[in-house]
């Protein structure tokens, strides 16, 4: 039976999906949830059905899926949010026949080519006098060679998800020649050569990288906040955050709103940047054309993303928000061992950890009113890091 009310269908029920899920399940909104494995939203009460499908990384295959899921439960007309990297480029790329059935949140190819391979995204910031790392694109050993002087230097891919899924990792660290030579052959082995980068590594860890999300339209930001990755696992090459907190800075703000500007962007974006304390420059990482991992920090620094997207692709009018400072996201499940690593090690003090929970207003999974997806999460554990890394 077709449901009586426009809702909104996400792709992917991990703890972003969980958090689109309680956003617009609190309103009354009903949320359609679409995997590929056993996840956390399954558990929520806010979910109103969960999907499991075989697979959803190949392209083709995944907008297949996702329209004919839509036409077997009548979710025309309903709000369709991505919240995986290769999910944004499958709607971006086939984005006009996904639009005949669906309200799209995702920009079409011509913005989304930017933000989803980081090579265009360093030659658009350059072009617009945005700081970027120094990144090459050696097509040989030999040209390798001539960025021995530079060591230590990081391997990482140009398009994020193809080597994650073969890799498990973000990046790699190369300290010496040998280890470049050998890095570079593998990462070659693992990924097409075009998207072999090789990058200057910014010193510091996630207390210098910073967060500007928003939800944009119209050449501005709607609605914003900026974020301090003040933890982050791994240490050096953050895969995700464990601890952010929001924070006022203006400088990065203007260099994102340029860029996003320049693209034509329409929806959730996080514009990653670290500040290089060699020089105080905010350099520009990358840029995430979707909801990203800690988007429900907004929620309690007073942004409700999901939301604005949701009443913008109905029409209806919501005044603009600005996020308040000093509101703490935390995960805790990947914060623990990031914590005792670096209480060990002497990265982190008692005293800035405690002051850390003191702030902190929203967990990424556990909620009282909602507790079933953490307890999951915790049972579910063991499968999860098998899918997601092995």
């Amino acid at each position: 039976m077709k449901p009586s009310k426009i809702g909104a269908f996400v792709i992917g029920g991990d703890h972003p999906g969980l958090a689109i899920a309680r956003s617009l399940g609190r309103r009354g909104i009903p949320v359609y949830i679409l995997d590929d494995q056993h996840s956390i939203s399954s558990f929520s009460k806010y979910a109103t059905r969960v999907i499991r499908v075989k697979d959803l990384r190949e392209e083709q295959a995944t907008v297949n899926t996702v329209l004919e899921v839509g036409q077997r439960f009548g979710l025309e007309g309903w709000v369709l949010f991505p919240t995986r990297d290769e999910t944004v480029a499958a709607f971006s790329r086939h984005r006009p026949r996904l639009a005949e059935f669906f309200r799209v949140t995702t920009p079409d190819w011509t913005t989304v080519q930017w933000a989803w391979d980081k090579k265009n995204t360093h030659i658009l910031a350059k072009q617009l006098g945005i700081p970027t790392p120094e990144t090459w694109n050696p097509r040989n050993l030999e040209e390798l060679a001539a960025l021995y002087p530079r060591l230590p230097l990081a391997i990482k891919p140009a398009v994020k998800e193809n080597f994650f899924y073969a890799t498990g990792k973000k990046a790699w660290r190369a300290d010496t020649p040998e280890e470049l030579n050998q890095l570079f052959i593998k990462a070659n082995q693992q990924i097409r050569p075009e998207e072999v980068m090789v990058q200057e590594i910014i010193p510091g860890d996630g207390q210098h990288q910073f967060s500007y999300c928003a939800f944009f339209r119209d050449g501005r930001a709607h609605s914003s906040l900026v974020a301090r990755r003040n933890r982050q696992h791994p240490h050096e090459f953050g895969r995700a955050a464990t601890y952010v907190e929001s924070i006022e800075l203006p400088a990065i703000e203007e260099l994102s709103e340029r860029f996003l500007k320049a693209i034509d962007y329409y929806g959730l974006v996080e514009v990653e940047f670290k500040q290089d304390p060699r020089d105080g420059q905010y350099k520009l990482l990358d840029v995430n054309a979707r909801a990203w991992g800690f988007h429900s920090i907004g929620l309690p620094a007073g942004v409700d993303f999901p939301y604005l997207v949701y009443a913008d692709q109905l029409g209806e009018k919501v005044e603009p928000r600005r996020g308040q400072s000093g509101i703490g996201w935390l995960r805790l499940i990947t914060d623990i061992p990031t914590v005792l690593s670096g209480l060990m090690l002497g990265r982190l003090k008692f005293g800035a950890y405690f002051s850390s929970l003191q702030r902190t207003r929203i967990e990424s999974v556990f909620c009282r009113e909602d507790p079933w997806p953490s307890l999951a999460e915790v049972a579910l554990l063991p499968y999860l890091i098998v899918k997601k890394y092995l």
